[in-house]
């Protein structure tokens, strides 16, 4: 159904090809799945089976890739149309339309479809997405996961052969991912639907897939093969293989089921050990910070997001406190009755579905949102790094961006720069932000925003597209910086960065905190937000395999 047949790319301007000896086939009615570290190329990969690449991004694309006999080359992205449906990183960039049920049918109407059917296939994918219910609202009104799901939902009404997903469950929460997951499984099984998907987060997906096609490095050659056997070797693995790899377990597990019934001896080896919780600080980093005096920077580009009333000084010890705080919006209660403190030096992770409110109570507490009710009091100036991290970026270059973070908070020239190469070494300083990966742009936007050492960092899904090598970085840096005296707030569907991270978490749901306690007992009486380790290791109560490594050593 897909081929690649020896393909490289090179964009314009570049010295190198961004990826090369690409040489793979996707049968028909398989699911692949493509891994690689941040900035590998898979992207480029999946827009070359569009014709996103060459006929959209421009450079050279040597080799051939034909879909369903069409070659890319010759076929542009429209005439591809009915053949392959893509979901790029970016859902805002894919909608056509204002509403949820317009955009379902805006694909159909482009291919002529009948009325009568476009109308059969909306009502089946507003079911099989769970999206009855949003059906006539706006787009711009959705969370960033209900978007996602929309933009699936646009792809499959088409009905075509095959499926092109990148990074399609970064944004849902565990739940909904599984339901979307759970989707494409059946068009797989069921309707012989093709699928190629790249996804950083494998815990959610690798147990999915037919075949992985592994990138190790940019510009080297794919390494394809059944993926526990990719797994053995790749660089980019989830914890039940990190797990399987420390207990020497062959083959290595994929799922938390396989885990569990190889998993009695470590639990014996584990059992009268008491669980060493890694969550205390590291030693300071040597990324080089603004002294504290910048803290509070008198003037700043609109896309520091600082907050629009002025600051106060609590007169409790905490860095941020919130009582009873409503918000209504659009006639929707997005969050109610919200009491919060958070104190300097802690991490809490606030979790919850799609529209549960997270974003809301961040944006509110940045002064993005103004309260219904209650109130907010912050002391300094908070730190915001939005879900689309291009609301915070706007030059020409990495280096540009970095400079102009400097200057704006009268930071030591290269502050910036250091913070984007201890998070994601290897981004040249030419490199134009709309050319970077999704992670990419985040690391960028979040070392702009720590340039000015904000007393109160708050984070909004601060891992999608990062894999976890760069995960482990972040986690590291925000150790640090809590170590200092940072109060940190990031709002995740990433469970496995809370249970890595967090000192606390705090649920929502439809508005409400419904749970709020230390990390290890919020999650593990959750069945769906529960990391992989806590499944696997089940009674005793472990968060992540490097306590048990810990544990073990």
């Amino acid at each position: 159904m897909i081929r690649f047949e020896n393909v490289s790319v090179t964009y314009d301007g570049a010295t190198e090809p961004t990826v090369q000896g690409v040489d793979f086939e996707v049968p028909e009615g398989e699911l692949v799945l493509l891994v690689g570290p941040s900035g590998v190329g898979k992207s480029t990969v999946l827009n070359a089976v569009s014709g996103l690449v060459p006929h959209f991004t421009g450079g050279t694309l040597r080799g051939r890739v034909t879909v369903a006999g069409r070659d890319t080359r010759t076929h542009k992205p429209r005439e591809l149309a009915d053949v392959v449906g893509t979901v790029g990183q970016d859902p805002l960039s894919h909608f056509v339309t204002d509403t949820v049920e317009d955009e379902l049918a805006y694909g159909m109407e482009s291919l002529g479809l009948a009325p009568d059917v476009m109308r059969r296939r909306v009502e089946e994918t507003l079911d099989l997405l769970g999206l009855a219910d949003l059906r006539d609202r706006s787009i711009a009104t959705l969370s960033d996961g209900q978007r996602q799901r929309v933009a699936i939902g646009s792809v499959l009404t088409p009905h075509p052969r095959a499926l092109v997903l990148d990074e399609p469950t970064s944004a849902l929460d565990p739940a909904a991912a599984e339901e979307v997951l759970a989707v494409l499984q059946r068009l797989v099984h069921d309707l012989g639907t093709t699928v190629l998907m790249a996804e950083h987060r494998l815990e959610r997906v690798v147990q999915y897939a037919d075949r992985l096609v592994l990138l190790p490095s940019p510009g080297a050659a794919p390494v394809l093969g059944a993926p526990a056997e990719v797994m053995a070797v790749s660089p980019v693995y989830p914890p039940v293989v990190d797990l399987g790899r420390l207990a020497g377990w062959s083959p290595l597990p994929l799922t938390v089921r396989d885990a569990r019934r190889r998993a009695a001896g470590l639990r014996e080896q584990l059992r009268g050990r008491d669980r060493i919780a890694l969550k205390g600080r590291g030693a300071a980093s040597d990324v080089r910070l603004p002294p504290r005096g910048h803290d509070q920077p008198q003037q700043t580009r609109s896309r520091w997001f600082r907050r629009r009333r002025t600051p106060t000084t609590p007169t409790t010890p905490h860095t941020a406190e919130v009582k009873a705080l409503t918000v209504t919006r659009d006639r929707i209660q997005a969050l109610s009755d919200i009491n919060l403190t958070v104190t300097p030096g802690d991490i809490t992770a606030v979790m919850g579905r799609n529209g549960a409110g997270k974003s809301t109570l961040l944006n509110t507490l940045v002064g993005l949102i103004e309260p219904s009710a209650g109130s907010v009091t912050v002391a300094g100036t908070p730190g915001l790094v939005p879900q689309e991290p291009r609301d915070l970026l706007y030059a020409d270059t990495v280096a540009a961006e970095c400079a102009a973070a400097d200057a704006d908070v009268g930071a030591a020239p290269g502050t910036c720069r250091a913070l984007v190469f201890e998070l994601l070494p290897g981004i040249p300083d030419d490199t134009h932000p709309r050319d970077l990966s999704e992670g990419q742009r985040l690391t960028l936007a979040l070392a702009v925003v720590l340039t000015a050492r904000p007393p109160l960092l708050l984070l909004d899904e601060p891992t999608r597209g990062l894999d976890y090598a760069a995960k482990a970085r972040l986690v590291a840096l925000l150790r640090d910086l809590a170590a200092r005296g940072h109060a940190i707030v990031l709002a995740t569907h990433d469970v496995e960065l809370a249970a890595e991270l967090a000192d606390r978490v705090v649920l929502l749901a439809e508005g409400e905190v419904i749970a709020d306690g230390p990390t290890a007992e919020v999650v593990v009486s959750s069945p769906s937000f529960a990391p992989q380790v806590t499944k696997i290791l089940a009674p005793q109560q472990w968060l992540t395999v490097a306590q048990v490594r810990q544990a073990l050593s």
